[in-house]
């Protein structure tokens, strides 16, 4: 069993409530724009919640994954809010007529996907990861790379990724705080190493969870999120999730 969080990742039980959010909309869908959106045939763009694509030198991959899965095809739009962002896109969970498995899950089995830092709903959340890690243990899609899973050992290989979303493994050498902000270290050389930030604000989220920062020493744990530079590579953790404790030391 692996501990993710606020999240045990294992077997999702069939009365679980998953992703299955209140009804937003149905469509059919036109086009896919890209490897995480498409359009409906009414104008309407929807963003698929709760993943981002594997890669991004592997994009039109995911994009004709989403494609042969949602092109042509009515589907029901599922989430907590069908307001637009930003850019004028709805964030929503898909479904197809008849399944009860989102289309973010199937790209998740087929290794087109990671699953996210966005996902607050534990029970979605636990779905979400089970389906990725059925796809890693199988090794499909990006997950055939051994370098889909970024070494923290290798400051330079996770660097080469800076502004991009990555999962970097590895053992926390030392859990230190500076200010207002723990610092999960990986290394002994803080201008060049590998590390984790946490923020005061995330304290009682993981004391919520029942996990703190100070019991990652000697942990090995897998950590998702967008690669920052400040002195070695940083990710910034939002939410407890993003931290996956793995087994053994």
């Amino acid at each position: 069993m692996l501990i993710c969080g606020l999240i045990v990742i294992a077997t999702v039980p069939a009365n679980a409530a998953g992703c299955t959010f209140e009804p937003q909309g149905e469509g059919r869908v036109a086009a896919v724009i890209d490897a995480r959106s498409f359009r409906l045939d009414d104008g309407r763009e929807v963003r698929l919640a709760g993943i981002v694509p594997a890669t991004s030198d592997k994009t039109k991959a995911a994009a004709a994954a989403l494609s042969s899965i949602v092109t042509g095809r009515d589907v029901t739009l599922r989430g907590d809010d069908d307001a637009p962002d930003r850019y004028g896109r709805q964030s929503a969970f898909v479904f197809l007529p008849g399944s009860e498995t989102s289309v973010q899950g199937e790209l998740l089995r087929r290794g087109e996907a990671l699953v996210s830092t966005e996902m607050a709903d534990k029970d979605c959340a636990a779905e979400l990861a089970a389906a990725e890690a059925e796809a890693r243990r199988a090794k499909r899609g990006t997950w055939a790379d051994p370098a889909a899973v970024k070494n923290a050992e290798s400051p330079g290989d996770i660097l080469a990724g800076i502004g991009r979303f990555t999962v970097v493994e590895g053992k926390v050498l030392s859990v230190r705080q500076a200010g207002a902000t723990t610092y999960l270290n990986f290394g002994r050389n803080w201008t060049r190493d590998f590390a984790v930030t946490i923020s005061r604000r995330m304290m009682p989220a993981f004391e919520a969870a029942g996990l703190l920062p100070k019991s990652f020493e000697n942990r090995r744990i897998r950590v998702r999120g967008y690669v920052e530079a400040r002195g070695g590579p940083r990710i910034d953790v939002l939410r407890v999730g993003q931290i996956e404790v793995l087994g053994g030391n």
